[in-house]
C-alpha cells in the first residue's frame, strides 16, 4: 500500500479527490500526513474529518526557505512517505525538498502545460483567447511547472465569459486527473525518459 503525503495551502479540493479515491477503492494507498503552511487552510479541516494526521509548518517560524523545507522533509521521511502530492501548495520549493523526493513528487496545474505556467493559469488562458484549456499533472522539478508531464485533460473554454467560468470548468477535471494519476501510481509506476513519461503497470 502506497504511503502518501500531501502539501496544501487552501481549500484542499484535490486533496479530497485523493481521499475519495482511497475510500472508493481506486487508490491502493493511505494518506499518512497532510502538511500545510497556513493554520487556517480548509484542507486541515478535511484531514481532521477523515482522521488524517496533520502538521502546520508556518514560514514565519523559520529563518529561511531551506530551514522550512528541511522540516517538511523530516516530517515526510518520518512517515515513510512514498509519494508527495502538491494539492494547491502555494510556495516555491527548495532544491533540497525536490531532490529528496525526485520523481516521487507530483503537482497539478490548471492549464495545459507548457502553456500558461505559474500563477493564475486559468486567467492567462482566458486572456490569451485559447479555445481549449485544461489541467496538467507533472513531476516536480526546480522550474516553475516545468517537470515532465504525466497526464493532461482538456476542455473547450471558448464559451466562457470570464476567467472564473474557466476555473469552474477546469476544477472537476483537476479532481479526475489527480485521482487517476495517484491511482496509477498506487498500482504501477511512471517512467521518465527525457521529457516523456510512460506508465508501467505492476
Amino acid at each position: 500500500m502506497m504511503r502518501i503525503g500531501v502539501l496544501a495551502s487552501g481549500r484542499g479540493s484535490n486533496f479530497q479527490s485523493i481521499i475519495d479515491g482511497i475510500k472508493e477503492g481506486d487508490i491502493d494507498g493511505e494518506i499518512v500526513v497532510l502538511i500545510s503552511d497556513k493554520a487556517d487552510a480548509h484542507a486541515l479541516e478535511r484531514a481532521k474529518q477523515n482522521g488524517i494526521p496533520t502538521e502546520v509548518v508556518h514560514p514565519k517560524e523559520f529563518e529561511n526557505r531551506e530551514k522550512m523545507d528541511e522540516r517538511i522533509i523530516e516530517i515526510l521521511k518520518s512517515r515513510n512517505v512514498d509519494l508527495v502530492v502538491l494539492a494547491g501548495y502555494m510556495r516555491i520549493l527548495t532544491h533540497g525538498l525536490i531532490e529528496a523526493f525526485r520523481q516521487r513528487m507530483i503537482n497539478i496545474h490548471p492549464a495545459l502545460l507548457p502553456s500558461f505556467p505559474g500563477l493564475d493559469g486559468q486567467v492567462q488562458a482566458f486572456e490569451h483567447g485559447v479555445k481549449v484549456s485544461g489541467c496538467t499533472v507533472h513531476f516536480v522539478d526546480e522550474g516553475t511547472d516545468t517537470g515532465p508531464i504525466i497526464e493532461q485533460t482538456c476542455v473547450r473554454i471558448d464559451d466562457c465569459k470570464n476567467a472564473h467560468e474557466v476555473a469552474e470548468k477546469i476544477l472537476p477535471l483537476e479532481h479526475q486527473t489527480m485521482r487517476k494519476v495517484v491511482a496509477n501510481l498506487s498500482k504501477g509506476k511512471y517512467i521518465v525518459e527525457g521529457r516523456k513519461v510512460r506508465y508501467e503497470k505492476l
